[in-house]
């Protein structure tokens, strides 16, 4: 298996940061850090000279809250993703929008990857990364309606649901036309699940590894981590890196992050237990 994000070719041994950048006012995070433009910019520098292999932009909180329309999100990330693009030529860019207008309007301007949050809200989302060449991130959801919290869902089994949801989402991007090495699936942690569907997602993320699709997993501080430790959000690190060295463990690819050096040495560490990456000192018992 490999896959493609821009002009690089990853293999089954990748472990890709994704660094978060939030172009809003009221993220559950970061509370609007990079609201303003500037703010924006000066993360991604950040987060680049931390060792983020990509950025994951986005203009609408995924919780519920004010309505945001096409005209507003174009305006919050459409020149933002110009701007990353022209200081950056060779940063690979993503957008986290589940609408083909917005999807369209961002890679015209350099986006790279398209992270459809919603599973598939919108169908006509395949067709503009087809359009443009994009790779698509393709989650399980439930079928919940974008921006709204689950209530009391249930599965028989969350990982077959998963497994089949995004799959043919997966199959229908690349009848689309999206290059089959620019498809990546991404089981969604706690979107159209509870907590305990969460913790189940993450000890079978191996069932999802088997597939022929690189996975992506958004672990970062998510409320799942939170209740499974009782800590409130900006105390759920610790939880989150845990997370991500169990998926890394089991092959997961790509980790939406809000913490890019921590996660970054979390991955090598476990790339380097599983024999796929040299220490980077080797001095020990030699001096």
């Amino acid at each position: 298996m490999r896959f493609r994000l821009r002009d690089r070719v990853h293999d089954e041994h990748a472990r890709l940061v994704m660094a978060i950048i939030n172009r809003t006012p009221d993220s559950f995070y970061d509370k609007g850090l990079t609201w303003a433009a500037e703010a924006a910019y000066q993360r991604i520098r950040e987060v680049v000279a931390l060792g983020a292999d990509l950025v994951d932009i986005g203009g609408i909180k995924a919780a519920p809250g004010v309505e945001i329309g096409v005209a507003e999100e174009k305006s919050r990330v459409v020149d933002f993703v110009a701007g990353v693009r022209s200081e950056f030529p060779d940063l690979v860019i993503s957008v986290d929008t589940w609408r083909a207008e917005v999807g369209a309007a961002v890679c015209a301007v350099g986006a790279d990857v398209l992270n459809d949050a919603w599973g598939g809200a919108d169908p006509e989302l395949v067709d503009v990364a087809a359009q443009y060449d994009a790779a698509i991130v393709c989650t399980h959801t439930g079928g919940v309606t974008p921006r709204t919290r689950p209530f009391r869902i249930e599965y028989d089994d969350v990982v077959a649901s998963v497994l089949r949801d995004t799959l043919a989402y997966a199959e229908r991007a690349v009848a689309a036309g999206v290059d089959p090495e620019r498809v990546v699936i991404d089981p969604a942690h706690d979107f159209g699940k509870n907590t305990w569907h969460s913790l189940e997602v993450t000890r079978r993320i191996g069932e999802l590894t088997a597939t022929p699709w690189p996975v992506l997993v958004s672990l970062s501080n998510k409320d799942f981590v939170g209740e499974t430790l009782d800590r409130p959000v900006g105390e759920r690190l610790t939880g989150t890196l845990a997370t991500t060295a169990i998926s890394a463990w089991l092959g997961a690819h790509v980790y939406r992050v809000h913490e890019v050096r921590e996660t970054r040495e979390v991955l090598d560490m476990v790339s380097t237990i599983a024999g796929q990456r040299p220490p980077s000192v080797t001095t020990r018992g030699l001096q």
